[in-house]
């Protein structure tokens, strides 16, 4: 059956050549009259089952009942045979975690089951030519180039396996692994180094299926929480690039280790990976300097995909495994932007569509499949809680969610690792572990968002400390006002530099978007898709009252999850995509927003909240706007007296 399968072109996987091992030909025969097709079919069309078959079912589990491995059944007479999705070569995978994307399965790496003729004095042929041949006449695949690795190995493997050894070809050009008998799976890493974390799917590439997430802090942080400043660093210190390399690179494999660990694999069994990242992560991840990036032109060493070996970045799996990094599309919009764009495919859509990555730096994309546009933006580290006088990042006792009455200014809030609002029974008991211990970014953009709603702040974010008399929560500090949300083991509070600090990192974000839109000359955008760990986790309603993201229709703006993972993903399971975004890339116009004359105009109007300028009418269609209000704050600076006297 496997056979007239193939001959006609139908897509039945299998990878022991016939043999009955792998299982994964499995088919099931249809039975009845098939008026359309003319013929009655019927299962005693097919061979009794052998002892092949039994023997599988002995030896992993027994076949689901009318399955038959098609590499055993032979046809006797008129069939209708289905192919079940779990034995198509280029099934669908379906993950939550990527969104519900369909995702073909077309990996790069194939595994193939061999027999090799043994070694003899009549036939002095190495043991390679041997190997050679054998996959030649069994499975047509001949010229093949081998990785050196391959060499040290390929004897012990031949003579363990008693001259039977499952071989690993890369792209249906190279050897790149081989191992002892038959091999069913090995696996592949989707990873995106961002610049606060780092994050690692492993993939079965004979199933598709995520098998394990893991995700690190970034340890380059301890050179700078943002990216220009690690680009000082590298400035300022002459071994400084190497330092930031090996930082990321032992970083990785320890992510890559505690991966493999829960995923209780092999190390030797990750034949691939893809790397997404921003364009200093990408060149510091590779072992490039980043130096030209802190200036314009922000010239890129190279903004092409690259296919390179494992060992020669020092990650720490199979030594002949190759990595994937994906393309870069400009100085400051990277290779996790073409993840990005990989993930949400807004090429395709008619709708305008606005994604955006927010995080450390913002990377945005505007457009349809008519056109694309991108920029980033460096929106700082406030929204990963960094700079703020109680900003965390999230962890368990963080502040992620804040609501605050408009009459009475009472809080309630919730925490990370606590299903429960801080007003409902049981919220102490439920955070006894860790407790209230600071705010993150989704948390401090709801708090300012609300506080904003309910009249604490002004469109300018002053806060006004003449509600005092009416809630004990606001407090003086120096000639500005903070206000609590929690005084319990230690104070969380919003301060007047706090709301400065959001209002500097959206208003950098919302700049980019409008040169984007200038660019395009667009009013107005149809959906928006808000992406990145963080990126995920905001509230879309706040992000729009904050003035983060444009004016849209709030049942049009959603979140994207880790999109440049997802990409990434996309990219190890699917080679076909990768000649996509790489295609993509490069009709993307790309905007340097640090050149852009108009960009200080816009940054300036979208310090207010929402916006100066912009009126927002689907948002305040849907929230009410709080009165306006002028509230002014008391500056004794010496420059402010001097003009107090000069009047």
């Amino acid at each position: 059956m496997l056979e007239a399968a193939r001959s006609l072109g139908v897509d039945v996987d299998s990878v022991c050549g016939g043999r009955g091992l792998c299982g994964r030909c499995q088919i099931t025969c249809a039975e009845g009259d098939f008026a359309k097709h003319a013929i009655v079919s019927r299962a005693d069309n097919l061979s009794a089952a052998g002892d092949v078959e039994h023997r599988y079912g002995e030896r992993r589990q027994p076949l689901a009942r009318g399955r038959r491995l098609s590499c055993q059944a032979e046809i006797r007479g008129d069939l209708v045979v289905d192919v079940p999705a779990e034995s198509q070569m280029h099934r669908q995978v379906v993950r939550k975690n990527a969104e519900y994307r369909d995702i073909t399965l077309d990996t790069s790496v194939h595994l193939y089951y061999v027999e090799v003729q043994e070694a003899s004095l009549d036939e002095p042929t190495g043991d390679l030519q041997r190997l050679l041949q054998a996959l030649s006449w069994e499975w047509q695949l001949a010229d093949l180039d081998v990785d050196p690795i391959v060499l040290d190995v390929l004897q012990r493997a031949l003579r363990e396996g008693d001259w039977k050894v499952t071989v690993a070809i890369h792209n249906q050009t190279r050897i790149i692994a081989v191992w002892a008998g038959f091999k069913r799976d090995v696996y592949g890493l989707a990873i995106d180094i961002g610049s606060t974390t780092i994050a690692a799917h492993l993939c079965n590439l004979t199933t598709g299926d995520v098998v394990e997430t893991g995700g690190i802090m970034n340890p380059q942080i301890r050179f700078g929480e943002d990216l220009m400043s690690r680009v000082s660093y590298v400035m300022m210190h002459p071994d400084g690039s190497g330092e930031l390399t090996e930082a990321v690179r032992d970083g990785l494999n320890s992510l890559v280790a505690d991966v493999v660990e829960r995923a209780r694999i092999d190390v030797d069994d990750i034949l691939e990976a893809t790397v997404a990242g921003n364009p200093i992560m990408h060149h510091l991840f590779l072992g490039l300097s980043p130096v030209e990036l802190g200036g314009a032109p922000f010239a890129l060493t190279t903004d092409a995909a690259l296919n390179l070996k494992a060992r020669e970045l020092g990650l720490d799996i199979n030594l002949g495994a190759v990595v994937y990094v994906l393309p870069c599309i400009a100085g400051h919009v990277g290779a996790d932007a073409a993840a990005m764009i990989l993930s949400e495919e807004p090429h395709l859509l008619e709708d305008i569509s606005l994604v955006v990555d927010v995080g450390t730096n913002a990377e945005i994309i505007l457009g349809n499949r008519d056109r694309l546009l991108a920029c980033s933006s460096p929106t700082g580290p406030a929204f990963e809680g960094a700079q703020i006088s109680c900003g965390q990042r999230a962890a368990p006792g963080a502040i992620e969610r804040v609501r605050i009455d408009a009459e009475t200014f009472d809080v309630r809030f919730s925490v990370i690792g606590s299903e429960l609002w801080s007003d409902e029974p049981g919220f102490t008991d439920s955070i006894k572990a860790f407790g209230v211990t600071g705010i993150c970014g989704s948390g401090i953009i709801e708090a300012v968002a609300e506080m904003y709603l309910t009249g604490l702040i002004s469109e300018d974010g002053v806060v006004d400390g003449s509600l005092s008399p009416r809630t004990s929560r606001l407090v003086p500090e120096d000639r500005t006002w903070s206000f609590v949300l929690f005084d319990g083991s230690q104070k969380i509070s919003v301060t007047q530099n706090d709301v400065r600090q959001i209002q500097l990192a959206k208003a950098a974000l919302y700049a980019g978007v409008k040169l984007l839109m200038d660019r395009a000359e667009l009013e107005q955008v149809d959906r928006i898709r808000l992406a990145g760990a963080f990126g995920s986790h905001i509230d879309t309603r706040y992000a729009m009252v904050l003035g983060l993201i444009p004016d849209c229709n709030l049942d049009k703006v959603e979140s994207a999850g880790n999109a440049a993972g997802t990409g990434a993903r996309i990219a190890l399971l699917n080679k076909a995509a990768r000649a996509e975004i790489e295609d993509v890339v490069r009709s993307i116009e790309k905007i340097e927003t640090a050149v852009e004359p108009k960009f200080q105009d816009y940054f300036v109007d979208a310090m207010a909240i929402p916006n100066k300028r912009d009126p927002f009418p689907n948002l305040f269609a849907v929230v009410d706007r709080p009165p306006p209000k002028e509230i002014r704050v008391d500056d004794d600076s010496p420059r402010r007296r001097r003009r107090r006297r000069a009047s």
